[in-house]
């Protein structure tokens, strides 16, 4: 039901946030993704942890996830460490500095094919959007990173981040 809500280019989406929510027998959508992503989060689920983490990008990603896609931005037991950047990219807190600077520096084995490291792009870009000095430490670091890519997004981001 919840892969249901996800948008496909010229299909748009099979279901309805509303149709969810039925489903659960819930009218808090922000409540239902938390615990769903608590849930798959305490039992290492990784089929259920990216349906909880598409629940929660459309029910919205709130500071209360902050510390469960902490947790999930440096666990090897699922696949949705790029939708854990993005979500984490969403918050723009500090809370989030050291695992989006964790995954800028990891390539889990199921993305060892990823020679342009789209992973550390997506974190790179959660860095620079991130306020306050831990951010920016991070990404200054980042602009001398062994990884030629890392390095790169690092550069653009910072030009991005000094012209705002």
């Amino acid at each position: 039901m919840i892969y249901d809500l996800v948008f496909i280019p010229g299909q748009g989406r099979k279901g309805s946030p509303e149709d969810v929510l039925r489903h659960f027998g819930t009218t808090d959508g922000h409540a239902l993704g938390l615990r769903l992503l608590s849930d798959a989060v305490d039992r290492q689920d990784g089929t259920d942890t990216e349906a909880a983490l598409i629940a929660c990008r459309v029910f919205d990603i709130t500071s209360d996830h902050l510390e469960l896609l902490v947790r999930l931005a440096s666990a090897d037991w699922h696949r949705g460490h790029e939708d854990v950047a993005s979500a984490l990219d969403h918050l723009r807190t500090p809370g989030a500095v050291d695992a989006l600077y964790h995954l800028t520096q990891w390539v889990p084995v199921y993305l060892a094919w990823d020679e342009d490291r789209g992973l550390a792009r997506k974190a790179v870009w959660g860095l620079a959007k991130t306020p306050g000095p831990k951010a920016e430490h991070a990404l200054r670091l980042l602009l001398n990173d062994q990884d030629e890519h890392v390095r790169a997004y690092a550069t653009k981001r910072q030009a991005r981040r000094n012209e705002s």
